[in-house]
């Protein structure tokens, strides 16, 4: 079963088990998915007879958001992956030098693949905020309420992805990678705060 599949109480009710699966990472990857549907509503009812002059950049953007929901639901799945290969690479035996050879190399793929995930929602958040903003002034004003949802529940994922990254970081040995990647995420969580400052403007503008 695919992870959007399950009833909103069954997947409440794993992450909240004991199971290590589903973690912080999927919930960052829902909450994405949530964030990316609301703003996908809101492109749809920013459509017809009233919204003639952007009725193709609305129907446009809803198709996007759709594809990045789809997107959103593949990362929470594997971020699921990546920490069960992980644990599967702990078990790996590590009696001779070749095992532990082999071992920390799997452990460290694993980690990296870890990290890689999250910080490829990360981006996919960044980019539906950018796809938001860019339309923030001309989306119907009746749901611009849902609007500022929409960028807070992707902002709020990208934070939370953003932990995810780097509690992996902190199991790789490439510092070049370790590097990058910080280097990558600390932009993309700056990007977005100046993003969702941005919308809510304009957001709290309309409202009032």
């Amino acid at each position: 079963m695919k992870v959007f599949d399950q009833q909103i109480g069954q997947f409440i009710e794993a992450a909240s088990s004991s199971a290590p699966t589903p973690g912080g990472g999927s919930i960052a990857a829902l909450g994405a998915a949530l964030g990316a549907s609301m703003g996908a509503m809101v492109a749809n009812l920013s459509t017809g007879p009233k919204f003639t002059q952007v009725q193709t950049k609305m129907n446009e953007i809803a198709a996007n958001l759709q594809k990045q929901i789809h997107d959103f639901e593949c990362f929470a799945q594997q971020d699921m992956d990546s920490f069960s290969r992980f644990m599967a690479a702990l078990k790996l035996p590590k009696q001779t030098a070749e095992e532990r050879t082999e071992r920390t190399a799997q452990l460290q793929s694993a980690a990296i693949q870890a990290a890689e995930v999250p910080l490829h929602l990360m981006r996919s958040c960044h980019d539906a905020m950018s796809i938001l903003e860019d339309a923030s002034n001309q989306f119907n004003k009746n749901v611009i309420s849902d609007l500022g949802v929409a960028v807070i529940s992707l902002d709020a994922a990208i934070q939370s992805a953003w932990l995810t990254v780097n509690i992996n970081l902190s199991t790789i040995k490439d510092k070049t990678i370790t590097k990058s990647y910080q280097e990558q995420g600390t932009k993309l969580i700056s990007d977005a705060q100046k993003i969702k400052q941005h919308v809510m403007e304009t957001v709290m503008s309309k409202i009032g």
